[in-house]
């Protein structure tokens, strides 16, 4: 097979699911990732108003359904703080009550729905034109709201704020105030990370060793500190089937909305912070769908609304997860544990989880810095972008920072095009070779001027096609050819009337308008909207695989048609 041929076929097959053995580190991640589930999945439904079994049954269809079909193979989905947060205000906002299953299983599958509906329609790609600043903001930012969630759990003090940044504040301006107990047994959980995370065998177990350790240390020593089991009892037993209210659709759906883009905004950083270790490319539209199939499952299973947790997926990843096997092994792990030891779960210290927390977020944070040195010394509004939405990341809900920092990445590529974007003049020596130069001020008689546009969006470029465009009092029996091989979006009405309008004031002056290096597609929109009849169909040409083929047969063409006897 050639290398040519290797390329072609190279898109195919990353389209495919890949499935391959589970390794060892797949089932010590994915014990590791279900037992943390326990607490963190309790926690975060507690936080969020909800009954905190709700958060264990979150961790287990949704989590094994997710793995199956994601893109981003180590992306573990389930349950989040925000997620959980913004789902209880939807309830509560649509006048229907937190507690009853039926509501929130519409609520789950309606999020589904749309997340599979934003995957089929491959709205994922529009994660592409997020910028790195934005999501070095918006990422940070997630990060540190896991730190600031978790400051109770970790030190026992209990924040009476809301605001990530005010909570962080407040925590640090009342050290005096912490749980001594906590605070040591947090302390300790990261200490003994670090000593297992510096030997290289032990490495990919440091998150199982920390919990497992310090959780019998502290049992050991009788130490009076809080426990899962002080959240909510676990029973041992799975959740049963529930149907949605499916009356409830029409005041959850715009709430579901808002749930599944909260959800999806955070996942779209995990495939960015988490590579597919085997190489292949995650995709973000395949991980919607995917998220979109695993609330709808859950949702019949008593789940809240889940999508891409970077907390969790940062304990599998800690604890050397190497492929999807490991959140299939997590949501597996998690429903076993809680049948055969739900009450020796119970007894797992919130000061450890509050310490393996804190380390997550901070591997988080450390992973950014290269690229937040990056943006800062890119230029001053990448580096405002960025901060901008760490700013609204921590200090407003989060949908209102995921509308802020798509704005913002709007307007950087904007500017940015408008920076790149210019009309050129091209000119070809004795030997054929073409070369830019500066656009002529005015059309000679008898002459014939190409004229090339670099940049991305013509039209946001028609004021600058105005200023460039060279004077025409002088032309007679003169050509202007427009060379428009990166147009991408000649068929806006406000492109086919700019290029008619010239094309009738060369007419007018005896000269003619040849537009050169047209695709296919982009010849029938002129050919529907009647371009190509004004234009007249000899001065269109389609371009061709060979670069400026077509551009030398046009010139060519009106080289000889200037020196026509008259």
């Amino acid at each position: 097979m050639s290398r040519s041929t290797s390329r072609e076929r190279a898109p195919h097959s990353e389209r495919q699911l890949r499935f391959v053995r589970p390794t060892r580190q797949d089932a010590v991640a994915g014990f590791a990732t279900g037992l943390f589930s326990i607490p963190e999945g309790m926690a975060y439904a507690s936080i969020g108003g909800f009954n905190p079994l709700l958060g264990l049954y979150s961790g287990m269809v949704p989590t094994t359904v997710g793995s199956l079909f994601s893109r981003t193979v180590l992306m573990t989905t389930t349950l989040t703080s925000a997620i959980a947060l913004t789902s209880h205000s939807v309830l509560t906002q649509a006048g229907l009550r937190a507690d009853d299953p039926g509501n929130i299983a519409m609520l789950t599958i309606l999020v589904g729905a749309i997340m599979l509906l934003f995957g089929l329609l491959r709205m994922g790609s529009l994660m592409s034109f997020v910028s790195n600043a934005v999501m070095t903001g918006f990422t940070t930012g997630i990060a540190l709201q896991i730190l600031a969630g978790v400051i109770e759990d970790a030190t026992g003090y209990q924040t009476s704020y809301h605001n990530t940044i005010a909570k962080l504040g407040d925590a640090l301006a009342h050290v005096g105030s912490w749980d001594l107990t906590s605070t040591l047994v947090s302390a300790g959980t990261v200490g003994c990370w670090f000593a297992a995370h510096a030997v290289k065998r032990l490495e990919p177990f440091a998150i199982l060793i920390a919990l497992i350790l310090v959780s019998i240390v502290v049992a050991l020593a009788g130490l009076d500190v809080r426990e899962v089991g002080d959240i909510g009892a676990i029973p041992r037993s799975l959740p049963h089937p529930v149907l949605p209210d499916v009356s409830a659709a029409p005041e959850l759906l715009t709430g579901a909305v808002a749930v599944a883009l909260v959800a999806l905004a955070q996942a779209a950083g995990i495939g960015a912070a988490v590579p597919n270790p085997d190489g292949t490319r995650t995709n973000v539209s395949a991980d919607f769908t995917a998220q979109g199939v695993a609330n709808i499952a859950g949702g019949f299973f008593r789940a809240l609304p889940t999508g891409g947790s970077m907390s969790r997926t940062g304990v599998a990843t800690s604890a050397g997860a190497r492929t999807r096997w490991t959140g299939i092994f997590a949501g597996i792990v998690l429903a076993v544990l809680v049948l055969v030891a739900g009450p020796v779960a119970e007894q797992i210290p919130m000061p450890v989880i509050g310490g393996l927390i804190v380390v997550i977020a901070g591997e988080l944070i450390v992973g950014r810095i290269g690229d937040i040195q990056l943006v800062a010394r890119t230029g001053l509004l990448p580096a405002i972008a960025m901060v901008a939405t760490f700013v609204a990341t921590t200090q407003l809900p989060l949908q209102d920072a995921i509308l802020l920092g798509a704005g913002l990445s709007l307007l950087l590529f904007c500017v940015n095009a408008q920076r790149q974007a210019r009309i050129r003049a091209l000119q070809r020596d004795d030997l054929g070779r073409w070369s830019t130069t500066d656009v002529p001020a005015r059309i000679e008689p008898g002459a014939v001027t190409v004229l090339h546009y670099e940049g991305v969006s013509m039209f946001a470029e028609i004021e600058r096609l105005d200023e460039a465009w060279p004077i025409l009092a002088d032309a007679r029996n003169a050509v202007v050819i427009f060379h428009v091989r990166t147009l991408p979006d000649v068929p806006s009405s406000t492109i086919i009337k700019a290029l008619a309008k010239r094309a009738h004031q060369l007419a007018d002056h005896g000269s003619r308008l040849m537009i050169v290096g047209l695709d296919p597609a982009l010849m029938k929109v002129f050919d529907r909207t009647g371009l190509s009849a004004v234009i007249g169909p000899e001065n269109v040409v389609t371009r061709t695989p060979t670069f400026f083929e077509a551009l030398d047969r046009a010139y060519d063409d009106a080289v000889a048609w200037t020196r026509r006897p008259h």
